[in-house]
């Protein structure tokens, strides 16, 4: 019995299956005809046969207004829709600590800061979060000048649709060059274009970008360190100062550092130490 029934079931899905094929295939085809791209106003009509005017199957492949579409392009020309922009948007998000780090202050701030930490040994006094948010906001008051000529020269005209993308891309690399240049030394350009084997005529608007950012970056690195070596001075001063003590006092066990680091903090306090580390750290730049 079981048997007949799955038999019986089987023969009416192939049935209503084949019914189905059946009917798809006795409806009769309709044709669609797409036009190419028309743009104006659209009080222009771009259709030459009124709707219901056609006679013959040949009249109604023709374009007909019952049977196309058309895509009217219009106002707004040089703007960036809605999608287009977040998708920039989402994208520049995910780019943008590159930039941070390469073309800003940001690698010459954190690292100066880092070794002023590291100097007092006080530790994660300030912690990470701090000297993070310290040298973004020092980053942004440095390069404040530069984004506003980037904003002038390449965001507002191309918002207003003066200008292309490319031309965009270019007016808004230029005050970041500018900025790069005085704080890259040449010899690091050259080398990067020696590596590159590239020929440089000394002139700073013939450095490409590829090699004007590595250069930029060791000049960085180079410049942050020494600056880091000369905040070290003073207290490898007390340090030195503060171990010779114990030592003819016959504490050579207790650890310098111990007795150091209170001495280390009254004197960067009493010397105003973020105020001169910072402000000699900014100046840097101009």
């Amino acid at each position: 019995m079981m048997n007949n029934e799955l038999k019986h079931k089987r023969i009416i899905m192939i049935i209503c299956l084949l019914v189905t094929v059946g009917i798809l295939c006795i409806q009769n085809s309709i044709p669609v005809f797409a036009t190419e791209l028309q743009t104006g106003d659209t009080e222009d009509s771009t259709f030459e046969d009124a709707p219901g005017t056609a006679q013959t199957q040949e009249d109604l492949e023709d374009p007909n207004i019952n049977n196309m579409f058309t895509v009217t392009v219009e106002g707004d020309n040089g703007n960036l829709n809605g999608a287009l922009r977040i998708l920039l948007t989402l994208t520049l998000l995910a780019i943008l600590p590159i930039l941070l780090i390469m073309m800003t202050s940001f690698t010459r701030v954190i690292i100066v800061l880092h070794f002023t930490r590291a100097a007092l040994n006080t530790q994660t006094a300030p912690p990470n979060q701090i000297l993070i948010g310290l040298a973004l906001i020092l980053t942004f008051f440095i390069m404040q000048p530069t984004l506003e000529r980037i904003n002038t020269e390449a965001i507002q005209p191309f918002e207003a649709g003066e200008i292309d993308q490319e031309e965009a891309f270019e007016r808004g690399i230029q005050p970041l060059r500018e900025f790069m240049y005085p704080q890259t030394q040449t010899k690091d350009v050259q080398l990067f274009m020696d590596i590159a084997d590239r020929e440089w005529s000394g002139e700073n608007d013939d450095i490409p970008l590829s090699v004007l950012l590595p250069s930029f970056m060791v000049s960085e690195l180079r410049i942050a360190f020494w600056i880091g070596f000369m905040i070290y001075i003073p207290f490898i001063v007390i340090d030195m100062v503060v171990a010779s003590t114990l030592m003819s006092m016959g504490m050579m066990m207790l650890p310098p550092t111990t007795i150091s680091m209170p001495f280390k903090i009254l004197l960067f306090v009493l010397a105003d130490g973020w105020a001169l580390v910072i402000g000699n750290l900014v100046q840097t730049f101009y």
